[in-house]
């Protein structure tokens, strides 16, 4: 078995800068690290229990089944920040027949980013003996 210290997630953007005001301003993902110098220096944020990279430099845009998800606390709330921010909201706010509410954003290559609200009533939120 594989002991796992560490995760985190390498995303190579087509503009650097533009994932860097994506994930840092828009979604507002603390930074962990940073790393390098110049356009494509690599930005390490906070993501949850893991981390998300943004560094180097793509010529084309991640796979399309690339795919990032998020729980957040409040989706309303970030729904809200993010259409504030300006950032490309794809599919609003909705509970989903398996009970978690979801939205959907895009980074600026395309890349989706589902946020997720786990509600008080979700077997998710269920921890048996605590």
């Amino acid at each position: 078995m594989v002991h796992v210290l560490s995760s985190r997630i390498l995303l190579r953007p087509t503009d650097p800068e533009r994932s860097r005001v994506f994930y840092g301003e828009q979604l507002g993902l603390a930074v962990y690290r940073e790393f390098g110098t110049g356009p494509e220096r690599g930005t390490v944020y906070f993501l949850g229990g893991g981390f998300l990279e943004v560094s180097g430099r793509a010529e084309s845009p991640p796979d399309p089944a690339v795919r990032l998800w998020m729980q957040v606390a409040d989706v309303a709330a970030a729904h809200e920040e993010l259409l504030a921010k300006g950032a490309r909201v794809v599919r609003e706010p909705v509970r989903e027949p398996w009970g978690l509410v979801e939205m959907w954003v895009e980074d600026p290559d395309g890349t989706p980013v589902v946020l997720v609200e786990v509600p008080a009533d979700h077997p998710l939120r269920y921890r048996p003996g605590l």
